[in-house]
């Protein structure tokens, strides 16, 4: 395989991109080269997501163009990831052409799936995957860690226990070499990943076999000299106080916590099988600002659950009032084949659902708008990722996971985690001077002539993704 040149793209969360890290640190081992652009490829590989069908249906696409390629030149298309898993990716690979496909449980046959010249179908789940420690990311400050693969709920919506199969924590030990390479690289921020990092161990047994709980694994993970430490995503299922306990006392670990709650009915939660109730996700919330008064909230919202009425929806908009979150990834229902919803319940109108859809994404940035403008005046520390689009200014985000956006300043012209003093905010990004060790604003470089307008949001912040 050595001079083989492969591009990979990569649709979906946190995790699939961690599994692209790990499938191109495979390649590169092997002899690949990693080039930037479908036009340098000999072999392109797609990680796909299936979690709803809008990325089902841009990868339907991609594949319609790659095909197109594939018409004129040599060229092996791969499709990896969660979509791969399923009948639906399978029957889309037959239709497209695609000659590798791997599950997210076969992503260490990359390398026998370029040796031959026929086609390669690996939809099996290898034990050696939970134990492989890939190299670390090189040249970023921030990286994802994985610490489990799978999960054990079955929400009735979600097609995840399918694709990924059950919860398998991997052992603390090569959670913490891992670490321990990706600190040595120079990163300064870790995001802990797993479908639902609270129940950590759980399926080892726990402390009985030596396994930590998460809490436990936090603080560990906050006393190896990481600059910053967070994680995603947490079931409230499984959500216990010693984590907002551990979150408290270790400062490596940032005051931003994504807890979804899907609904605010509990008739809907019900339908989802979730597993909690409405009182006990606020249990949740008020424990966590005991011990974090000033924690940064997000969730996840599912509008439009079949079945969920105007009296369901109306409570979903009470809880966000209640809670006051400080951001959401909000989402119209997507029946997707394979999961129960999809089997047993009648979809609602498109328009009901869109419509309400409008409401939530209006409180949430009326919502987001009070927080944001609660922090102009304030010092946050940023972690600068780079060159926003506008080449004068950088973009990255606090602690909290607010995207934030500075023009370039003497001694901050690149990455790095910065004091920032934010002196504008928009419901969806703040905007700020980076400061010096004395606390004054550093002289600025190439900065825009006066009265030139801040560079816009949605040209210059990508959006966090989630798992």
């Amino acid at each position: 395989m050595v001079h083989t040149r492969c591009h990979l793209i990569t649709y979906g969360c946190q995790m699939n991109e961690y599994d692209t890290h790990l499938v191109q640190s495979q390649l590169v081992s092997l002899g690949a080269d990693i080039v930037s652009s479908v036009d340098e490829a000999d072999v392109v590989l797609v990680n796909t997501c299936a979690v709803r069908g809008k990325p089902v249906e841009k990868v339907r696409s991609l594949l319609g163009d790659l095909r197109k390629i594939k018409a004129r030149r040599p060229l092996v298309i791969g499709m990896m990831g969660c979509l791969a898993q399923l009948d639906e990716g399978q029957q889309i690979a037959r239709a497209f052409g695609v000659d590798i496909l791997l599950g997210p449980g076969s992503l260490l046959d990359i390398g026998k799936a370029l040796e031959g010249n026929e086609r390669f179908w690996a939809l099996h789940f290898r034990d050696d995957l939970h134990a492989h420690v890939p190299p670390p990311p090189q040249g970023t400050l921030q990286a994802h860690l994985t610490i489990m693969r799978g999960c054990d709920h079955h929400c009735t919506y979600c097609i995840v226990p399918t694709t990924r199969g059950p919860q398998v924590s991997r052992s603390p030990d090569d959670i913490l070499r891992e670490l321990d390479g990706m600190l040595a690289a120079g990163v300064q921020e870790v995001t802990l990943l797993g479908q639902n990092v609270n129940a950590y161990g759980v399926d080892q047994g726990a402390r009985l076999a030596g396994y930590p709980s998460f809490a436990q694994l936090l603080r560990q993970v906050g006393r190896s000299g990481v600059r910053r430490v967070k994680f995603t995503t947490s079931h409230p299922m499984n959500f216990t106080e010693d984590v907002a306990a551990a979150m408290a006392d270790t400062p490596a670990i940032c005051e931003f916590i994504h807890l979804p709650v899907q609904s605010g009915s509990d008739r809907v939660l019900r339908r989802m099988a979730r597993e909690y109730t409405r009182e006990q996700y606020l249990k949740h919330v008020a424990d966590i600002r005991r011990h974090l008064p000033h924690a940064v909230m997000a969730t996840d919202i599912i509008v439009g659950f079949p079945g969920e009425t105007e009296q369901d929806f109306q409570d979903t908009l009470d809880l966000y009032d209640e809670v006051g979150f400080d951001s959401a990834y909000m989402f119209i229902y997507s029946p997707r084949p394979g999961t129960p919803s999809y089997t047993h319940f009648s979809d609602l109108p498109r328009d009901v659902k869109t419509e309400r859809l409008g409401r939530l994404v209006a409180r949430q940035k009326d919502w987001s708008a009070r927080k944001n403008a609660a922090k102009v005046g304030t010092v946050q520390e940023v972690l600068l990722r780079g060159a926003a689009h506008d080449s004068g200014f950088l973009e990255g985000h606090t602690r909290g996971s607010h995207p934030t956006v500075v023009p370039r300043a003497a001694g901050a012209d690149g990455p790095g985690i910065y004091p920032v003093r934010i002196d504008h905010a928009t419901p969806h990004v703040l905007y700020g001077r980076v400061l010096d060790a004395q606390g004054q604003e550093r002289p600025l470089l190439n900065f825009p002539e006066a009265g030139q307008q801040r560079p816009e949001a949605a040209a210059l912040v990508s959006p966090l993704p989630m798992a």
